[in-house]
């Protein structure tokens, strides 16, 4: 089945990109409870199970939400983010400032007339008190699972809006959402979305095949943690977003995840012994550049990560 996005002038004025860091936490807990993670994140799903079996997280509150064997999860669990790169405690705050119309509209289209999950039916009739549980399982999630890698997450999907944007510039609409994902295509003022078995994001709308566009255009937004696949919100109370899998995600994995706690072997032989002439040849804080840069990054977080200017 196709879903379909259609999108006028004005909505497509309004189309932007965001990264969203409660979106990366939100799609790691969903990943963890996969039991065949996609290989490009299993290094980091590795890390992570470690951590847990030493000190687990408890998510009484938010686990029930959003790993299910339902098709859809609440969509305002990750509101659309106000600006392109909020921080976690600005995301969080939107969150629990969502109205309690919408909430209950959405848990009644994920969970119907099935069994609610006690957590569900607290924050059906309670949302404000349930909403700050949420938030503080969250806060444990985050600070747990994404602050360890964040610096290279970041510059993962920094260096993807910044390719996508120049494909915006030079090609048009077409030329964008067509590099997005293999699943979606651009044409007559639609986005035409292959929905077979990909990972649905939030709760359905009320035409099937149909994304029921939110108010002021399309977010933009992509995901370390949502690879190889996307997602769309068929029905929201804040802007439409469409999540789809980052550039280089793989790269994050790739480049100084011993300081993390990860184990990582190189296979190639010798290349402590090209390192070494690199560093001769280059000096150490070039060479060290140019290893971290198999991970694509920004020029402000590299300085950031190695203590040096910008220049």
């Amino acid at each position: 089945m196709l879903l379909v996005l259609g999108m006028d002038v004005a909505d497509l004025a309004a189309t932007r990109f965001a990264i969203s860091p409660l979106c990366e936490t939100l799609k790691a807990v969903q990943l963890l409870a996969r039991p065949d993670p996609p290989p490009v994140n299993q290094p980091w799903v590795r890390w992570a199970r470690g951590q847990l079996d030493r000190r687990p997280l408890r998510l009484p509150r938010l686990w029930p939400l959003v790993v299910t064997d339902l098709p859809y999860w609440p969509e305002f669990l990750v509101p659309a983010p106000a600006g392109q790169s909020p921080g976690f405690d600005e995301e969080l705050a939107r969150l629990c400032a969502t109205p309690a119309e919408p909430v209950r509209a959405s848990l009644r289209r994920v969970f119907g007339h099935g069994r609610w999950p006690d957590s569900a039916t607290d924050l059906f009739e309670r949302p404000r008190e349930s909403f700050a549980e949420i938030a503080a399982e969250l806060a444990d999630c985050h600070d747990r699972l994404i602050v360890p890698h964040w610096e290279r997450i970041r510059s993962v999907l920094d260096a993807d809006v910044a390719y996508h944007a120049g494909l915006l510039a030079g090609g048009g609409a077409r030329s964008l959402f067509g590099d997005l994902h293999p699943d979606l295509r651009w044409s007559a003022g639609k986005l035409f979305l292959a929905d077979s078995d990909s990972d649905s994001d939030s709760d359905s709308g009320s035409g099937e095949g149909q994304v029921t566009l939110g108010p002021d255009g399309v977010v933009l937004m992509p995901s370390v943690f949502i690879w190889p696949e996307w997602s769309v919100k068929r029905a929201t109370s804040t802007q439409t977003t469409l999540m789809y899998p980052a550039r280089g995600a793989a790269t994050v994995w790739e480049a100084d995840l011993s300081a993390a706690g990860l184990e990582v072997t190189w296979p190639e032989p010798g290349a402590g012994m090209r390192e070494e002439a690199a560093e001769a040849l280059l000096g150490a804080p070039r060479a060290r550049l140019l290893g971290a840069l198999r991970s694509p990054a920004t020029t402000s977080a590299l300085a950031r990560r190695f203590g040096v200017t910008p220049s």
